[in-house]
């Protein structure tokens, strides 16, 4: 089997290393914007490409006559890869553009979901830029709001008032409101993200996790891609409800058949809801139509059964009769970025990680080889995971694999510990209120 693989991250590393564990004979091939040095060992042909040319990975996968396509970022599927390789008859784990609006298009995804299950959108509206009736809604919200660019800005196109927004005039001049944005209501609570194996029909869950944004320990700094994630044994989180878990699972898998029968065809890929446990009950922070980054790595170390089994079930539009298993395992994620990160690279950009022992704990992600030597490119660099039979346990083996990276490079050591998981215990919600 040929399998063409798009996107050169972490998530990506992580994708090609579960491919390759398959009991199938695979063959592996990479299709990325940039040489990933933990994808290259993997593969047998690595094609050097722009994310934007669809064109391009799908002339790839006829030369290569790959079997599937996975899709890693959302740009590509924002772009419609999955529509173009369904044209030419190659299946696809991602879905068609008009389904995976879901992600692309604030607007959309939150008037499709208030369509269905109105009770998990928190209040919102829609504008175009610089609408003047903006000011009226914002001022209904108070200071509880949160600005959202429509379209897709790489992880920049959120932001929360009392956080980089102090006053509503700051929003309206803020650059998201050149361009369609979305104005909701800031709701406060816990963050959790579900992730599911998708067939358009059938949905299978993978354990909750929870991601950490800020730069710095005790939830301090500037918000960023994601600093790192973790998920407990017993798939769930201490500070989550279980009745929260449920219902999330219960509106992925509504979320997904409506989709479906909205746009005529069958959503098939991830599908990524992170909510919040809020005062006000679980509310849907956003869908995903991908696998996160870092919280992909998590959950294929975690993943027991053969992933390309999963995929052609999801392709056959049979993973209801698919087994899926998860590892009884804690795991923790790690992200270490370079020490200016996440303002433009000005330190040393060499990083060295001879003193590690177990390099199966490292996930490549914005870094190259410069010779015989790794290079930090400004982003993300290395994800390290680590697994345990309690979270604490991860987060020390995550830890100790960190503190043998050399280089001007910083990561959380909270990320894990008992202090930040009591933390976010104090937090829970016993009793949902309306």
């Amino acid at each position: 089997m040929k399998i063409l693989l798009i996107g050169s991250g972490a998530r990506e590393h992580a994708l090609a290393r579960k491919i390759m564990e398959s009991s199938s004979t695979v063959s592996l091939l990479c299709y990325g914007s940039s040489i990933n040095p933990g994808i290259a060992p993997l593969v047998s042909h690595y094609i050097p490409g722009e994310m934007s040319d669809i064109m391009g990975m799908v002339q790839c996968a006829q030369n290569h006559e790959v079997d599937m396509v996975v899709v890693g970022p959302e740009a590509p599927l924002a772009s419609g890869i999955a529509d173009e390789l369904h044209k030419h008859g190659i299946a696809c784990i991602g879905p068609s553009s008009d389904l995976a609006q879901i992600e692309t298009s604030k607007a959309f995804g939150r008037d499709f979901v208030q369509a269905i299950a109105a009770q998990y959108v928190p209040r919102y509206r829609q504008f175009q830029a610089q609408d003047p009736q903006a000011l009226e809604f914002l001022e209904s919200l108070g200071q509880d709001f949160v600005l959202k660019a429509d379209g897709l800005c790489g992880g920049k196109g959120v932001k929360i008032s009392g956080e980089q927004l102090h006053s509503h005039q700051q929003a309206l001049d803020d650059p998201i409101c050149q361009e369609p944005f979305v104005i909701e209501e800031k709701c406060t609570g816990v963050e959790f993200s579900l992730i599911s194996f998708c067939d358009g029909a059938h949905a299978k869950h993978m354990p909750i996790i929870h991601d950490h944004k800020r730069l710095l320990d005790d939830d301090q700094g500037p918000n960023t891609g994601g600093m790192g994630t973790i998920s407990d044994h017993d798939h769930h989180l201490p500070f989550i409800d279980p009745d929260m878990i449920q219902q999330a699972q219960a509106l992925n898998e509504l979320v997904m058949k409506s989709l479906s029968e909205k746009c005529a065809k069958p959503y098939c890929g991830f599908l990524y809801g992170g909510f919040m446990q809020s005062t006000k009950g679980l509310k849907l922070i956003e869908y995903n139509a991908r696998l996160g980054d870092p919280e992909g790595i998590n959950l294929l170390a975690l993943l027991e059964t053969d992933i390309v089994a999963i995929f052609e079930a999801m392709i056959a539009g049979r993973l209801d009769q698919q087994e899926v298993v998860f590892k009884t395992q804690a795991s923790v994620c790690k992200y270490i970025v370079p020490s200016s990160y996440p303002g433009a690279l000005d330190c040393d950009p060499l990083m060295d990680i001879s003193a590690i022992e177990r390099p199966e704990r490292l996930y490549f992600g914005s870094i190259d080889m410069q010779g015989d030597q790794l290079r930090m490119k400004g982003s993300r660099a290395i994800a390290v995971l680590a697994t345990g039979d309690t979270l604490c346990e991860a987060a020390l083996r995550a830890e100790e694999t960190c503190e043998l990276v050399q280089g001007s490079v910083y990561y959380r050591k909270d990320i894990g510990s008992e202090s930040l998981l009591q933390k976010r215990a104090e937090t829970l919600i016993t009793k949902v209120t309306t």
